[in-house]
């Protein structure tokens, strides 16, 4: 939804300025946190209930979290601000364009590598390691397996795909020779 992504992101920059003056690995596990505990629809619901204050949102919230970061005054009032707002449902959102931003300043990217089969070990980190002088910048790797590719890798960096796929390639020859 490119509204969410519209109204989410102030929220990102300005926790991503905040947590550029400190741990910014400790600031993005606390957002993924938050992002988790505000996507259950339980918490949306007690947030929207007229029966629990705004400041109990935000002590729910907060309580529900590990990161040690949860004390801190700037983490409680970014919360609070969101619960006065009633924009918890934007957390997810300001959590992905967090990372985002996290990643650009890391000079990083999030790769999501779709499998024919299971990818570990030396076999994973050669693979990402020649990914990574492909794209020219440091990957951070998900793996998906999924048979239908029936061989092959296929990887998404932000909006570039490599398909070198078994059934890539032959949609390309079909391609081809009905053409």
């Amino acid at each position: 939804m490119a509204e969410l992504a519209t109204i989410a992101r102030p929220y990102a920059e300005a926790l991503f300025g905040v947590a550029e003056a400190g741990d910014i690995a400790a600031w993005s596990t606390l957002v993924q946190e938050l992002a988790q505990v505000a996507g259950l629809p339980e918490v949306l619901s007690v947030a929207s209930s007229p029966k629990v204050s705004r400041a109990q949102v935000c002590d729910l919230l907060l309580s529900a979290v590990n990161s040690p970061l949860k004390a801190d005054a700037q983490a409680k009032n970014f919360v609070q601000m969101l619960v006065d707002n009633h924009r918890l449902q934007l957390l997810p959102e300001i959590g992905m364009q967090f990372e985002a931003l996290k990643n650009t300043r890391e000079g990083a990217a999030d790769a999501l590598i779709v499998s024919a089969f299971p990818l570990e070990g030396t076999q994973l980190n050669e693979l990402v390691a020649s990914l990574e002088r492909k794209f020219q910048r440091k990957l951070k790797p998900s793996v998906v397996v999924d048979a239908s590719l029936i061989g092959g890798v296929r990887v998404t960096v932000g909006d570039e795909v490599l398909d070198t796929s078994v059934r890539a390639r032959l949609a390309s020859m079909q391609t081809a020779l009905s053409a």
